[in-house]
């Protein structure tokens, strides 16, 4: 059993998304696991399951239907992005392993370049680059400066390897002109995880992502940034918990709530992305994390076995 969570440039038109979830599930052994959209991010993201062979499919499928849908040209939205199908993660469940999902993300990347003419990226456990194991580094200039790069051929920066920072790893270097690129993947199991404020100062955020992130000496395995929900009008820590052993959820959240009220900030609440492995509730509970009426549909192992019967 592999889990796939892609993440899609589209959080507010349900039609489309809808046309996604048909092409995912259009392919038999695959099951719908969750569907998370945000419309000031903009953005979906779908788990889904099944067999290493059909979740490739299904992940093709999904591509294509981006391609058809999804125009970043007119796509506007806090989270950042470079395609409309934007990340494409395989994860290993159970017996699976992450070598296994790292040959099922260059399959996928293969046919999603080579068959829908959309530049690819690979990241995590599949990168075929160094600088891109973390996603932020694939990911970092976003569409519009990657596709304006390409055009003028002259990139502003270039790796240590000496070539292209923006060179995509298949196709390119010119990004797709209204689907971006995409970036594939394989990684372990992680929550994603967003605390939102009751205030409306974006710079209190962004301080408090750069205060917790990993790559500013925070926690172990946290990625966060400070995002403005214009809709709710608050501001919202975002984060992805890679590593929820080293970053537990109730010492992530305590020391968010901290420094929120160091800035006299108080936590309106918190919302899961996607699922959330039961290992990573030990020791605490969904009310003492800020999330409200919890599903526990949203536990990865009970949906599994909703979806799939018991193992």
């Amino acid at each position: 059993m592999i889990e796939c969570v892609p993440n899609f440039s589209e959080g507010r038109d349900p039609a489309v998304i809808e046309l996604l979830i048909d092409a995912i599930s259009s392919v038999p052994g695959i099951g719908i696991l969750d569907r998370t959209s945000d419309p000031d991010h903009n953005r979906t993201v779908i788990t889904f399951a099944g067999e290493a062979d059909a979740v490739v499919e299904a992940s093709v499928r999904a591509a294509a239907q981006a391609l058809r849908s999804i125009d970043l040209n007119r796509h506007r939205g806090v989270h950042p992005r470079l395609g409309a199908l934007d990340v494409l993660p395989f994860v290993p469940l159970g017996d699976s392993r992450l070598e296994q999902c790292v040959e099922l993300a260059h399959r996928a990347g293969q046919r999603i370049s080579s068959e829908l003419g959309i530049p690819v990226y690979f990241y995590e456990a599949a990168a075929l680059r160094p600088e891109r194991t973390r996603l932020e580094n694939a990911r970092r200039a976003g569409f519009e400066v990657v596709r304006l790069e390409a055009v003028r051929l002259e990139p502003v920066r270039e790796s240590s390897s000496g070539d292209p920072i923006y060179q995509p790893d298949l196709g390119g270097p010119a990004l797709h002109p209204t689907a971006g690129a995409a970036v594939v993947g394989a990684r372990k199991l992680l929550v994603a995880f967003n605390i939102n404020l009751q205030s409306n100062d974006l710079a209190a955020a962004q301080d408090i992502a750069r205060r917790i992130r990993a790559s500013n000496a925070g926690f172990a395995g946290v990625k966060a940034l400070g995002l403005r929900l214009e809709s709710r009008g608050l501001v919202q820590v975002s984060m992805n918990i890679t590593s929820f052993e080293l970053a537990p959820l109730p010492v992530v959240y305590t020391e968010v709530a901290r420094l929120a009220r160091g800035k006299g900030i108080e936590l309106a609440e918190s919302e899961l992305v996607g699922l959330i492995p039961r290992d990573a509730l030990k020791g605490t509970s969904p009310d003492a994390l800020g999330l409200r009426s919890f599903d526990p549909q949203r536990v990865l192992e009970n949906r599994l076995e909703t979806v799939f019967g018991p193992a």
